[in-house]
């Protein structure tokens, strides 16, 4: 399949011609379809707390001990995505056509003083023409104006203040001084493109300084990329290794579940996970604080019970304590163990189940419609367990699967916390965790021909698979991501 200078290229990046084949071999097999028991509601997979419960859950984490901790934010690739219809949009105009009123690009010139990166030398007086939508336009995205279309998010202007203006990364370090402090250290670790190391020092540069005088804090930032070694090969329609035009191999970034190995590395016990562009203004602050505390709260509270039970069952197992502790993971986790050979089979598989890492995840209420989101998933070994699915993950031709998709009730905005220790103080090899099974193939284009594409078991999916799962209802106000630019006239975003 690979000739002498396929292998070269394959092993300069970091990889195997095993490693590859394999890969080769997933496009031809596909992925198995996940058992969906039913979608993870209200009262069987979501926990739904009242006042007294949120106020208790912030409490236990702000009195509980905690072998380091760490914020770690996604914020790899530039955003072009976040502007494509601005791009769109300046096509039709420099093709000499105006744009409708309503379209994003005219909203986006029309409401261009509402932006945190507006300014009056760079883009003027607004105009209700299309000179004026194209000069917005351009200027936004091309250098020598801001350039944002090549521009990763975290470095973009998001939220303008009296006396400042923040970048999502500036809004990410104002979060960790809030609820992350580690006595008056805060650790981040920020996932980036190497291309992009420059920008966000610069960034970090302008308000490290300034934050820490403010905040009273120090900050440890750690900026790390996605290993090249990582990235997965292309396949074109008859699956064989997509080549391009000088006949080398194509390969792509395998997603954010290859993330799991930056992840693998943070030597922290507690580490909290929230995309670059899921921040807020500094007014949501205070919700936004208290439910990411009610988050850690709680699993450190589970923490805290396994780490219990693991100790009672080195000290005494019994066929009593079996059950007490398959009750708990039932309720509390969705856990139903198969029927076990012996007693020493049943211990043995309930350690196993109890041992592992643990991750308490923010589900919003679903306000319109149903899909990826939180699930009850039959396992391999018979047992069940809470899952993040994605909608590319549902079988559509499945009618059970369909139903539960339908009865979904919650869906994920990637809000969660992490712990990585063992009740030894041991940290977990994450990668051993990956289900390589839960991955996604996806349909792309290179230079207009077709491909297809493999990513890996999403970070928060298949790569937490194999983890002991929470999932707790958190208001929709926590959730504020900028997915496209106007997103920023949003009230979240709006001084």
């Amino acid at each position: 399949m690979f000739t002498k200078d396929d292998i070269r290229q394959i092993e300069s990046r970091g990889a195997s011609v095993a490693q590859v084949e394999e890969q080769v071999e997933r496009f031809k097999k596909g992925f198995p379809a996940l058992k969906i028991v039913n979608a993870a509601v209200p009262g069987r997979g979501i926990k739904v707390l009242t006042d007294t419960e949120v106020t208790a859950a912030a409490d236990y984490y702000n009195k509980a001990t905690v072998n380091g901790r760490c914020k770690f934010v996604p914020a790899s690739g530039a955003a072009s995505r976040m502007f494509k219809d601005m791009f769109a949009g300046l096509d039709k105009l420099e093709g000499g056509e105006d744009l409708p009123a309503d379209v994003p690009g005219s909203r986006l010139a029309a409401h261009i003083k509402e932006f945190a990166f507006y300014t009056p030398e760079m883009f003027g007086e607004p105009e209700d023409s299309a000179a004026y939508r194209k000069s917005a336009l351009s200027h936004l995205l091309r250098e020598p104006g801001l350039g944002y279309g090549s521009k990763p998010k975290g470095v973009l202007k998001f939220h303008r203040y009296a006396n400042e203006i923040r970048t999502a990364m500036a809004e990410h370090l104002v979060e960790a001084a809030d609820y992350m402090r580690e006595g008056d250290v805060c650790h981040l670790v920020f996932t980036i493109s190497p291309e992009h190391q420059q920008l966000f020092e610069a960034a970090l540069a302008e308000v490290k300084d300034k934050f820490e005088a403010r905040y009273g804090v120090k900050y440890d930032i750690t900026f790390t990329y996605q290993d090249k070694a990582t990235d997965t090969i292309a396949v074109d329609a008859a699956n064989e290794p997509f080549r391009t035009e000088d006949g080398s191999l194509l390969f792509r970034p395998a997603g954010h579940g290859a993330l799991i190995y930056n992840l693998n590395n943070v030597d922290a016990e507690l580490v909290s996970i929230k995309n670059i562009d899921n921040v807020a203004h500094e007014k949501l602050l205070v919700t936004t604080s208290l439910y990411k505390r009610v988050l850690m709260g709680e699993a450190l509270r589970l923490r805290d019970a396994i780490f219990a039970y693991l100790h009672r069952l080195d000290e005494n197992p019994t066929p009593e304590l079996c059950t007490e502790i398959e009750i708990f993971l039932d309720r509390e986790l969705c856990v139903k163990m198969p029927a076990a050979a012996s007693f020493e089979a049943r211990v043995a598989a309930i350690r196993a189940k109890l041992d592992r890492p643990i991750r308490a995840c923010g589900m919003v209420r679903n306000e319109g419609e149903p899909g990826g989101g939180p699930y009850v998933i039959m396992n391999a070994d018979g047992s069940t367990s809470l899952q993040i699915l994605e909608s590319v993950q549902i079988n559509k031709d499945d009618p059970a699967a369909m139903a539960a998709m339908g009865g979904a009730t919650h869906f994920n905005p990637v809000d969660l916390v992490c712990l990585l220790r063992d009740s030894k103080g041991r940290k977990f090899d994450l990668l051993k965790r990956v289900d390589p099974d839960a991955g996604f193939m996806s349909s792309k284009s290179y230079q207009g021909r077709e491909l297809k594409a493999l990513e890996m078991p999403g970070l928060w999916n298949g790569a937490m698979s194999d983890w002991n799962t929470l999932f707790v209802e958190v208001p929709v106000e926590t959730f504020n991501p900028v997915k496209v630019v106007l997103d920023l006239l949003r009230p979240a975003h709006q001084g």
